[in-house]
Order: structure tokens, then sequence, then C-alpha cells
């Protein structure tokens, strides 16, 4: 069918021609033989498939109730009353409960856990003994663990099974695979033999350096340069070839280099003579110059935008996989970053699959996103720096981050300019139209961007008032794309299919990101590739969660906390899952984005339970690959990434 046949216009909010009548707008278009009522789709899941259903309930019914929204979106009946609030109290309750997410669900950290842990010296078989001593506060007790720790979840352990060796040894969940008769750790020398080991995660952070950044030991010379330099204004050439050369000794900065391994000289005095090591470079002498710099080439990829809690690393590897090309770690703090927080730096850490990489930084202020680029820039590996300037969440925008920046011109001048001049690598920056929905400042903010030193810049076709209430306005990306030229310009958002990407890319976009519609169905890479429809089987998605589990399992561990975390970040994507309607079922082909399935059942008992909406049956589906939920701990997903949906 022609590509323009289902396009909504952006102004329209999504009322384009979707092949549905006016009333059923915004609604999936499924064959009718799928459709059923939403007590007919929870009877059939709650018996497991063997129940078959009468014809007429299949049908749906047209004199009841909407079936194509969950009942809490249903409060409101068309007289504006509701159908049982009688009481003008309880109807004002009943209209609360309606909008927003449930805060008052019970969401409780399992802090039984740490009772009993084992002490990390017996964990990782150290020969030498407890470094605490008696004052250490973990079981040094193999036995005693062993019977207050819950059953296995399963008998096969991934990390056992592919590299040979489980790190997590006795505490492992899955610890009867690779448990001798005596409690040991066993090993497969044929694995080991041949070189299997986890793949080594680049830009940890070392101990020695989070020690100097908690008690404020790291210098950042250039950034201070920088800052100076932009606090007088617009300096002439040669005071920007002063701020790119070191002063004083030619070698000091690189001596720094080599006597610090991350690169700070947090324990030389500003004044005190370095030694040399090495031989002398052009490099240590010379800073590059902006036009030397290392060119971002990403024209034509697919860039698998950074998502926040869901864009994590195992999610990122399931994306490369059907053909991400380009990746980007989930958004930083940049004081947390320069507090030296493991949790932080963890949104850091790239796999090696990831060949084109970067990381994407907040903050509201020069000094810290300055410092901080330049502290990234001597110790992780990456390809570009992003500047996050679209996020909406108030917690970021009210500290003056985020969408806040595009309203703060001097602030953002200063935050782009210095961390351009502490780069080692290209500076992208992602935006929005702009902060309210009718006041466009992308265009205004575009050729600024590029005379500061962005590389590249990405532009999210909404504001952040207008958030998810209408489709993405690529007309005004496309007005954008010739006003930021010769800088390349992404355009984000509403691509679910090959479809939209066509579309977007007909705009002049050097290329498109790809953020919720990889969360709805991570093959999406795939079909803009190979230009299809991948009517995906239940099993073969069950298959790419188990393999989302399997890198869960290797990145945050086989032990308790590892695996439910897996679960945490495995519930999380599956609240997005639950919207991707198979090829199959629909009536009209593409399925868009601002289009909610309505209550539907699926080829098999499978696909029928991955269109559920409810948290009860995302557990469900995660017990078939991580075994049982711990008793006492509600694992329904806390929702932070609401501003994506």
């Amino acid at each position: 069918m022609a590509e323009g046949a289902v396009e909504a216009p952006a102004e329209s909010g999504g009322d384009g021609d979707s092949g549905v009548s006016a009333s059923e707008r915004g609604v999936a278009p499924i064959k009718p033989q799928y459709l059923t009522t939403k007590e007919g789709f929870h009877r059939f899941l709650e018996a497991k498939g063997q129940e078959k259903l009468p014809q007429e309930s299949k049908s749906g019914n047209p004199g009841g109730s909407d079936v194509s929204e969950p009942e809490a979106k249903r409060i409101r009946l068309e007289n504006g009353q509701t159908e049982e609030a009688a009481e003008p109290g309880e109807q004002r309750q009943a209209q609360k409960r309606a909008r927003g997410q449930n805060k008052v669900r019970p969401h409780m950290k399992p802090t039984h856990y740490d009772k009993n842990r084992l002490c990390p010296s017996l964990v990782q078989e150290s020969p030498g003994q407890c470094f605490f001593g008696d004052r250490c506060r973990f079981l040094h007790d193999v036995g005693r663990y062993l019977e207050s720790k819950p059953p296995d979840l399963g008998p096969h352990c991934v990390l056992f099974e592919t590299f040979g060796r489980c790190p997590y040894g006795v505490t492992c969940r899955f610890a009867g695979a690779h448990l001798g008769p005596e409690g040991q750790n066993l090993v497969r020398e044929e694995l080991l033999a041949y070189g299997a080991h986890p793949p080594p995660l680049r830009n940890g952070l070392d101990k020695a350096l989070q020690q100097q950044l908690r008690k404020r030991q790291v210098r950042f010379e250039r950034a201070e340069q920088a800052l100076q330099g932009l606090s007088q204004g617009p300096a002439p050439a040669a005071a920007v070839a002063k701020l790119t050369t070191p002063e004083g000794d030619p070698g000091q900065n690189h001596c720094a280099t080599q006597q610090d391994p991350m690169g700070l000289g947090a324990s030389t005095p500003p004044g005190s003579p370095v030694q040399t090591c090495g031989p002398l470079t052009d490099e240590d002498t010379v800073r590059l110059r902006p036009c030397e710099k290392k060119r971002l080439d990403i024209g034509g990829k697919l860039y698998l935008a950074p998502l926040t809690t869901c864009g994590n690393l195992p999610f990122r590897r399931i994306c490369k996989r059907f053909g991400a090309d380009v990746t980007c770690g989930e958004m930083a703090m940049c004081t947390n970053l320069l507090q030296g927080q493991m949790s932080e730096w963890a949104l850091l850490k790239r796999h090696p699959c990831e060949d084109i990489f970067g990381v994407q930084l907040a903050g509201a202020f020069p000094d810290t996103m300055t410092k901080c680029a330049e502290l990234l820039s001597r110790t992780v590996e990456v390809d570009f720096v992003d500047i996050n300037v679209g996020c909406p969440i108030d917690l970021v925008y009210k500290k003056g981050g985020g969408c806040a920046l595009m309203n703060r011109p001097a602030k953002f001048q200063q935050i782009v300019r210095g961390m351009s001049q502490v780069l080692d690598m290209p500076l992208t920056v992602k935006i929005r139209t702009g902060v309210q929905e009718r006041v466009n400042l992308a265009h205004r903010l575009l050729p600024e961007l590029r005379d500061w030193g962005a590389a590249l810049v990405t532009l999210h076709g909404r504001s952040r008032e207008q958030r998810y209430t209408k489709l993405a306005d690529w007309q005004y990306i496309q007005q954008c794309v010739e006003v930021a030229s010769p800088m390349p310009l992404f355009g984000n958002g509403d691509i679910l299919s090959y479809e939209d990407a066509n579309r977007a890319k007909q705009t002049g976009v050097a290329g498109i990101m790809i953020a919720r519609g990889a969360l709805l169905k991570p093959w999406l890479f795939t079909e803009i590739k190979e230009q299809r429809h991948w009517d995906i089987s239940s099993s073969e998605r069950l298959d790419i969660l188990r393999d989302f589990t399997h890198y869960g399992l290797e990145h945050w561990g086989s032990d308790t906390q590892g695996v439910e975390k897996t679960r945490r970040f495995l519930l999380e994507w599956l609240s997005f899952l639950c919207r991707y309607v198979p090829v199959g079922l629909l009536e009209l082909l593409p399925q868009h984005i601002n289009e909610r399935p309505p209550y539907y059942l699926g080829r098999d008992y499978l696909e029928t339970l991955m269109a559920s909406q409810q948290a009860a049956d995302w557990i469900r589906i995660s017990e078939m690959l991580l075994g049982p939920v711990p008793p006492n701990f509600a694992f329904l997903p806390k929702h932070k990434a609401n501003a994506y949906k």
C-alpha cells in the first residue's frame, strides 16, 4: 500500500486516516475475529488458554462499554457523571484515581537480602583472610549461609555454561549447576582453554579515581581555563589558542597523565616540577584544534536514543543484534559523576559490541558540565558526548537543566563552548522544538549551536509542554534541516515502521533517532533495513526476552540482587512491549505509535499474555524466565520511563 495512505498529519494529534471510524481513532485497527471484551480477555488468561470463548464475546460488545480502553480510563461517561459514584466526594475521588500513575501501590526494597549475605572474600575465593576481620558484618560460615539461602531458580547457570566459571559461586541463584559435592565452585576447563570469559566492559570507575573525586582532589585545569575565558566574553583567536595549549612546562600535562593512571594529576601541586616519561610528541605540546578533532560520521545510520531506565546495557545489546548502528548511554547527571557515585558511573559502561557509542550528560551550570566533560575526556572511551537539552522531567527542568536550557541562552552557550573546548571527541546536542507548545525555539538555536562547536544536533519534534499529546512535527524538523546546514541534523519522533522511517528520511535529515519504537519492538531496526513488516511469533518474542535476561545476569550478576535487578528492568520493558500488536492481527498496516491496542486474543496463549497491560501478567512472564518472585516483595514497575509513554 502507499506510504501516505495511513499518514496522520502532525497537527491533528493522530486524527489521520488510519482505516478506522472517527469514534475509533487512536485505536489500533485489529481484525474483528481477534477482538474480545475485557472480561473475556482476563477469563482467557486465567484459564491459561484452555477455555474456548463464545463467539459473541470475540466480536466485542457494541452496546456496552468501550473495549479500547481499560476501565480506569473510562470512569467518566458522556454526560460527565460516573457509573457508581453517587456522592460528590466519591466522584472526585474516582476522577483523581483516573489520571496519573498509582503512587500508593506497594513497592518495598528487599532489605531481607542483606541479613545473611556471604562475605565477598569467600564469594571471590580469596586466598587471604577477610580484610575487616572480626568487624566484618557479613557471614563467614558457608554452611549457615546455605541453610538460609532460598532454593535455586533453575538447573542451568548462564555464566557457567557460557564462560566456564561463575564468579558468584555459592551465592549464585543457579549454583546447583556448578557446585561440587563439598560446595566447591566447579570450572569447565574446556571453555576456559578456548579463552571464553566475560567480555570486558569499558568505562568503569576506578577506585583510586573515586576516592579522589570524593575528596575533591581532582584538578580541572583545562576546564578552569576555558571557563575563565568564557566569563570574559568572546575571546580573540590568540586567546583561544592559549586556552588550547597548556601553560608552563610543555610536557606537564602529558607527564601528569603518565604518572597518574587516570590522568588527573591529583597529587601534584600546581607549581611543582613534573618528571616526564616516554617520548615527547606533538600532542604533548599542542592541543587539538576544533577542525582537527575526530569527526562523527554517522549520516544515514540508525541511532538508538538514550532512554532513561529502559536504555540499559542489556537492552542496547538486544538492539545492536537487530541492527542499531549508534547507541548512547542513559542520561547521567554531571554532579553525581563528579561526586564519584558508582550508580551514575554505571550508566557510562560500554559493551564491546557497541562500535559507535556515546554518553549523554545533563546539567544546568557551565562549571559542572565543563569539568565533567574534561573528566570523561580523560577517563572513558566514547565516540561522542551528548548534552541533554530535551529532558522534560520536572526534577531536571526546575533545576535549570534539560529543556530549561533552551530558555537560558547565555548558560547554554557557555556550556556548549566550554565542553567543546575541553573535549577531544565530538560534542552533540539533543533538543526539542521548544518549551511551550506553540513557541518554537529550535530554528533560532541551531545556527548558534553550529557556531558554538556542536558537531551534530538531534531534534525531537515535540515541545516540553506538549509531551505526547500530539504527533511529532516533522514539517518543522524539515525547516530546521535547512537552517542547521551544513551541520547534520537528526530527527526523532513517532518512528514505529519502515514507512515512518522512509517519510522521515524524505525531510532531508542526516539520520533518524529511534526511542519508543525500539521499546515497543526492538526488531524495528531490522524492519527498516530490510524494508518489510516482520510478523514475529510469540515464541520468538519470548526468546528475545530470554536473551535479555541472560544479558542482564551477565551484567548485573546471577546472585539474588542481580536476578531481581534483572527482573525489575525486564518488568519496566514489558510495560512498553504490551503495546505492540502483532502484524498478523492488524487489519491495516502499519501500527502507529499513537494507536493503543484494544482487548484482543492472540493466536496463542503466550501472544495473548504479552498483550496484557496488568503488572501481574508481566510478573508471570518474568517467572517464565527468572523463576518465582521472592515473597514479601511487590515487583510493580515504578514507571520512571513515563516521560517516554
